[in-house]
C-alpha cells in the first residue's frame, strides 16, 4: 500500500500542535501585514485575497479556518489587522473565512495536486468571498445587484485574476519546497 504526499502544510505538519499554532499565529499576522498594501484609486485593491488563497491552499481546512478566525477576530478586537477601507467590506471579510476554509478542505481532498485542480479551488475560493462581499454591499447599502455587482465586483475581476495565478504559482512553490526540504 503506498502512502499519499501530503497536500498541505498542515498535513507535512503532522499532529504536532506547536507547529500548528505556530502557523496559525504566523499566518494571521502575514495576512494583517499584506491586508494594509492598497493599490489603486479611487477604488483600491489589497493583497488580502492573495493571503486568503495562500492560506487556504497551503494550510489545509482546519488551519485556514483557525488562522483566517483568528486574522477576524484580532480585526474585530481593535487590531489594526484589515484594510484600511470603510463600511460594507464585512462581506467580504466573513467571504474570507469561508472562501478559505473551503479552498483548504478542497487541498486536503487532494483537489490541488494538479494545476487544474489548483486553478479550479482558487476560482471557488475568489467565487465565495466576492459572493459574500457583493451580497453584503447589495444589501448594507440599499443597492441593484447591477450596482453592487459594478461596485464591489467588477472593479477587481483583472486585479484578482492576477493574485489567483500568483497564489497558484507561490502556493504550489511553498508546498513544494516544504516538502522536499522536509521542513515540517
Amino acid at each position: 500500500m503506498t502512502t499519499m504526499t501530503p497536500t498541505t502544510l498542515a498535513g507535512l505538519a503532522g499532529a504536532n500542535l506547536i507547529k500548528q499554532a505556530a502557523m496559525v499565529v504566523l499566518g494571521a499576522l502575514g495576512l494583517a501585514a499584506i491586508s494594509q498594501v492598497a493599490i489603486g484609486y479611487p477604488v483600491p485593491t489589497t493583497l488580502q485575497t492573495f493571503g486568503v488563497m495562500l492560506i487556504g491552499l497551503t494550510y489545509g481546512g482546519r488551519l485556514a479556518a483557525a488562522t483566517l478566525a483568528l486574522y477576524l477576530i484580532g480585526g474585530a478586537v481593535g487590531l489594526p489587522f484589515f484594510a484600511p477601507f470603510g463600511g460594507g467590506t464585512q462581506g467580504y471579510l466573513v467571504g474570507f473565512l469561508i472562501g478559505g476554509t473551503v479552498l483548504g478542505y478542497l487541498a486536503d481532498a487532494g483537489v490541488t495536486r494538479s494545476w487544474a485542480g489548483t486553478f479550479l479551488g482558487l476560482l471557488a475560493c475568489e467565487a465565495v468571498i466576492f459572493a459574500c462581499g457583493v451580497t453584503v454591499l447589495a444589501y448594507s447599502f440599499g443597492m441593484t445587484w447591477t450596482d453592487a455587482i459594478a461596485a464591489g465586483l467588477t472593479p477587481f475581476l483583472i486585479v484578482d485574476g492576477v493574485k489567483l495565478v500568483l497564489a497558484a504559482l507561490v502556493g504550489r512553490g511553498a508546498l513544494t519546497f516544504a516538502r522536499a526540504r522536509n521542513w515540517l
